[in-house]
């Protein structure tokens, strides 16, 4: 692995690129990282209303983790980086500990891991935490012992953001767990869990209003209930402005999971992620594939666009 910048049009655009051997040849991929498009506000991200201002009274704890859960390039770093920004101020001190660093933000202490000098997750949180920390960010949560540490950070009046590897919110609590994370630290510890993707959004130019029968609507289980009056889907059409494509831009689609003291006794007696999920559906999380839905009918991008990341 390795990466190299360039600059185009004085704009600077990372480049991280992968690379591994295959029976036809090297196999390369490139992963392009344009840091003046990354709009820190966190309110652009595709948070609806009610989810941000749930989230906000969450970030603005003093104490306790929050965990960004997704599959790699489903936005989860910007969304973290969007929260230190909502929370960057002189009077705090907030530090990262990163691999690699991604955007270098003015006002946090960022830290890249160097396995090779000994300098890993772990051992970077344990010098941090003697730093005198107001917010903890953590890139990615990948080993037991780095669970554990993050726990008891967010045990000892620190903030904790971290990202894991999981499929949905609730999941990322049964993944402390695997990680060998006592059920009675992880419900004192978690306070929320977002899981996310990201998905194309319509090209506003060219996109086109489509009706979709009510009988495939119920097929693919839309949540009526939760939907606007007036839904507006609309599908991909392509012109000068987009390329040709039908869409510009990406958006993400969220689940958000506040842990409840209800919650925190489900996760004390070791209950499935399924369990977990269907109490916290009745206490108003909106599921991924529920949002993208809804996004779908308020035309900001296509049924098959929401569907195709899930």
């Amino acid at each position: 692995d390795g990466r190299f910048s360039v600059k185009l049009n004085n704009q600077k655009i990372d480049f991280r690129v992968a690379s591994l051997p295959t029976a036809y040849g090297e196999k390369v991929v490139l992963r392009l990282l344009d840091t003046s498009s990354v709009d820190p506000d966190l309110k652009k991200l595709g948070f609806v209303p009610r989810d941000y201002e749930r989230y906000e009274a969450v970030f603005r704890r003093p104490y306790g983790a929050i965990l960004v859960t997704g599959p790699t390039g489903s936005g989860k770093s910007t969304t973290l980086y969007a929260t230190l920004n909502e929370l960057n101020s002189p009077e705090k001190n907030i530090i990262t500990v990163e691999d690699p660093v991604e955007y270098k933000v003015p006002g946090l202490n960022q830290i890249q891991i160097n396995p090779k000098a000994g300098l890993t997750f772990a051992s970077g949180l344990r010098s941090i935490l003697r730093a005198d920390p107001d917010v903890v960010m953590i890139g990615e949560i990948r080993d037991q012992e780095t669970a554990k540490i993050s726990v008891e950070a967010a045990l000892t009046g620190h903030l904790v953001l971290a990202t894991l590897h999981t499929n949905d919110a609730p999941g990322a609590l049964s993944r402390l767990t695997d990680m060998g994370v006592e059920p009675y630290l992880t419900s004192s510890a978690v306070d929320c869990v977002i899981a996310q993707r990201l998905v194309r959004k319509l090209c506003e130019r060219c996109k086109e209003p489509v009706e979709i029968e009510q009988e495939i609507l119920e097929g693919m289980e839309f949540p009526f209930d939760r939907a606007q009056d007036g839904m507006r889907f609309h599908r991909a059409v392509g012109c000068r402005r987009c390329g040709g494509s039908g869409y510009r831009g990406r958006i993400g689609i969220y689940e958000l999971m506040v842990i409840t003291d209800e919650i925190r006794k489900l996760i004390l007696l070791r209950s499935s992620a399924g369990e977990i999920s269907r109490l916290a559906e009745s206490q108003g999380m909106v599921r991924l594939r529920d949002d993208g839905l809804l996004k779908a009918a308020d035309g900001v991008t296509t049924i098959e666009e929401a569907l195709k990341t899930l």
